[in-house]
């Protein structure tokens, strides 16, 4: 039986990409961000593909996505950044040789106690906010974070791998704001190398300054979004306009067609009525399986071989096409979006009628939609 909807990632694409992404930064490794199911493509394949493209790093947010990479066999360097108090994975991922960021004196001797426990030396990334003011060791603690690394190093329990932060603005590559980190992390470099660490990498570079922000590079790149084929939005503009290919596609098979009369409110509230009699289809998918209820009235669907604008309101499971005089039947496949090179909607297209960012539109989908993987990403 063909499913109602399916999610197809191409991995192929996703090798593709990163080879791209290491022709920008061709001084630098690669890091391939895979956090969030690897942006909704599927942790472990896309991994794998990125793997196949030339990354040299894998990232996720969470200890516990590393620790599935390590126990799918992936023994590339993972690093991994996001992580509270009592972490049920931070004994494993140390164990299993993880890089883990801390960010504070906390984590880092619940790092040594890990490392102490496992009878390993942790390896540990240390991250300085040099002005996105989320995670990271601010400027005023800096110093003591690293004066309490390089102790912990001297003594043998952890091993310092890396420095990092994360801009704020990369997407506006002409803003003074990324001088300014710049000049922050720099300055936070040189404060690191006066209390004797020599880290392996040092990286602040996200997909947006892996494309546009040279001076950015670095050690490493650890681009994201990107991997998958979507523009970081801003200023960069399009994917295709860096050879980026989308990685996902997603289709849906039409459940019901009727012809209804002109005049007719269609889905709740009517906010769409019928100029004349016309064809309906009706789609399967709804914001219960991550189509933003706000694209209503504006999202972008291919369907009987043109792009139609959905009728309406999006509804918990299901949406309506309006559909004209075009034939289509039942079972019709529509493409919410895909590649524009195929004269499909894109990811991008949806977070414009959604108001929101590409990265949303493909995290976003719901257990229910169907997943396929083709290609191998060789």
């Amino acid at each position: 039986m063909l499913p109602r909807a399916t999610c197809e990632v191409d991995l192929d694409a996703i090798a593709a990409n990163v080879e791209v992404l290491r022709a920008h930064a061709p001084g630098s490794a690669v890091l391939a961000v895979v956090k969030a199911d690897a942006y909704g493509h599927g942790l472990v394949p896309a991994a794998r593909a990125a793997l196949a493209g030339g990354a040299d790093w894998l990232g996720t947010a969470l200890l516990a996505e590393a620790v599935a990479l390590r126990q799918a066999g992936i023994a590339v360097p993972i690093l991994a950044w996001l992580w509270a108090p009592q972490d049920a994975d931070l004994a494993e991922a140390v164990l299993t040789g993880v890089d883990v960021t801390a960010s504070a004196g906390w984590q880092l001797e619940a790092c040594a106690a890990a490392a102490r426990g496992a009878g390993v030396r942790a390896r540990v990334q240390l991250k300085v906010d040099t002005g996105l003011a989320r995670n990271g060791a601010s400027a005023t603690d800096w110093p003591a974070l690293v004066e309490q690394a390089a102790a912990l190093e001297r003594a043998g329990t952890i091993r310092v791998t890396g420095i990092w932060s994360h801009f704020a603005l990369a997407d506006a590559p002409s803003s003074a704001t990324n001088a300014e980190q710049l000049g922050a992390f720099r300055a936070a470099l040189d404060v690191a190398g006066a209390a004797g660490l020599t880290p392996q990498v040092r990286h602040i570079a996200n997909s947006a300054a892996t494309l546009a922000a040279p001076a950015a590079h670095f050690d490493l790149v650890r681009p994201g979004i990107a991997v998958y084929g979507v523009s970081p939005g801003g200023e960069l503009g399009r994917p295709e306009r860096y050879g980026l290919r989308p990685a996902m596609t997603l289709r849906a098979r039409l459940a019901l067609v009727k012809r209804v009369p002109g005049g007719q409110g269609v889905s709740y509230g009517h906010e769409y009525v019928t100029p004349d009699e016309t064809t309906l289809g009706l789609v399967p998918l709804g914001y219960a399986d991550g189509i933003p209820r706000a694209a209503g009235g504006r999202g972008p669907v291919l369907a009987a071989g043109r792009i139609r604008r959905v009728a309406g309101r999006v509804c918990m499971d299901q949406f309506v096409l309006d559909l004209g005089d075009d034939r289509a039947g039942e079972g019709d496949e529509v493409v919410l979006f895909g590649s524009a090179a195929r004269g499909e909607p894109t990811a991008e297209d949806w977070a414009v009628a959604a108001g929101t960012i590409g990265y949303e539109i493909i995290t976003r989908l719901g257990p229910r939609v169907h997943r396929t993987w083709v290609g191998t990403g060789a």
